[in-house]
């Protein structure tokens, strides 16, 4: 298959002459090289934003978080909290109580998630405590009745560090609207506020200590859930298979990346999208191929015609032109691959495209290399070309011998 190879070679970059047929081989290189130099900047910048968001989410967000399978069921979790408890993976864990309420402050109200916590437990399952930028945790320190609002949320409540805030209950709200009774009111302290670069957690969160929480859903000594952390955060999958197979349908169990289910269906789709659309680059580029290898057929005509007649296969003549697909193929890649991992590089140091820090919690466009993604990238380009290579081959195959050597 040796002189296979070096035919394709020699029609590929001929030394004698640089025709028209030629230049479409360069242009047909240069399509695949910028095809592939594109994939492999945007798919790092894809990996850069899922990196980013992910190392968000898991430096804040318990790893699994565990609650009664029916929701409006408040169930113990004795039998869950001891099994915690004599397990080596499991960092710490943490009773949570999670409900809507209304909250009032000065002339501005906001429906929220309001969420009970350990203040004492909760550094073992989630990055709250990091994430104080104003005050601290300590809700005890005003009766209990202390509240941690996000930094969004602070903002458009107008409440700071020291102010009041009502909570509206939705405890009791039916019977208020029958004008039965009064709807359950109570009074929170703002101790501190948060900031953790998500803006469903900013805008949209409360924390109270897990007893004021109990006192405010009037739910007893009972709670929702169960948030854990683990050794390593590789783990959660496995963990939740190994809770469901020890509880059954006892308890609910979601991973983090359950919590956040949609936002990476979301990302994995446009990753997707911008993947299909770009190879459409590298895919064009492959149709030029496809025209200068037929030509090259009709220009090599005389020699195919040869090589037929000193007994060359025509499984050979197929193969010439199919190794130059794949050559145009290696070639354009490895410029294209090498062009993308410079371009990378170049972002990576020196930021070519920088973000307004004032708006963007970076100050650049963040990538991030994959090399499962340039395997990928370059499997494409190779496979693109040596498709566009089976029209030409098999034409050339199929030439008569006596034919071709009178052809001229």
């Amino acid at each position: 298959m040796g002189f296979e190879r070096t035919i394709a070679l020699r029609y590929l970059a001929s030394k004698k002459q640089f025709g028209f047929v030629t230049i479409i081989s360069t242009i047909s290189i240069v399509g695949v090289s910028i095809g592939v130099a594109a994939l492999v900047v945007v798919l790092s910048v894809f990996n850069g934003f899922n990196g980013l968001v992910t190392s968000i989410l898991i430096s804040f967000d318990p790893h699994l978080h565990v609650e009664s399978s029916e929701r409006s069921a408040h169930i113990r979790y004795d039998s869950l909290t001891n099994y915690l408890d004599s397990d080596p993976e499991v960092n710490g864990y943490s009773a949570f109580i999670q409900n809507k309420a209304m909250l009032l402050a000065r002339n501005a109200t906001r429906v929220v998630n309001v969420k009970g916590i350990d203040s004492q437990n909760i550094a073992s399952v989630s990055g709250l405590r990091e994430s104080i930028v104003l005050g601290s945790l300590d809700f005890r320190g005003v009766k209990q009745n202390g509240m941690v609002l996000g930094m969004a949320l602070s903002d458009r409540l107008g409440a700071v560090v020291g102010d009041t805030v009502t909570v509206l209950s939705p405890v009791g709200s039916e019977l208020a609207m029958l004008q039965l009774g009064q709807p359950l009111v109570r009074r929170f302290q703002v101790v501190g506020i948060y900031e953790s670069n998500n803006k469903e957690y900013d805008g949209d969160y409360a924390y109270v200590d897990l007893i004021a929480a109990q006192q405010l859903f009037q739910m007893g000594e009972d709670v929702h859930g169960i948030e854990i952390r683990l050794s390593s955060i590789d783990d959660a999958e496995n963990y939740k298979e190994k809770l469901i197979e020890q509880f059954g349908n006892t308890y609910r169990v979601l991973t983090w990346y359950d919590l956040h289910r949609e936002l990476y269906t979301v990302m994995n789709i446009e990753r997707w999208i911008a993947y299909v659309i770009l190879s459409l680059i590298a895919g064009v580029a492959s149709f030029n191929l496809l025209g200068s290898l037929t030509m090259t057929v009709i220009e090599k005509t005389r020699d195919i015609g040869i090589l037929l007649s000193m007994g060359a296969e025509k499984k050979s003549i197929q193969r010439i032109f199919t190794f130059q697909g794949v050559f145009v193929g290696l070639l354009g890649s490895s410029i294209g691959v090498t062009l993308g991992l410079v371009l990378v590089y170049l972002q990576h140091e020196y930021h070519l495209f920088p973000l307004d820090p004032t708006v963007y919690i970076i100050p650049a466009i963040p990538t991030e290399i994959h090399i499962l993604d340039v395997v990928l990238v370059t499997m494409t380009a190779v496979a693109l070309c040596s498709f566009a290579a089976i029209y030409p081959a098999r034409r050339a195959a199929e030439l008569i011998p006596v034919e071709a050597i009178r052809w001229e």
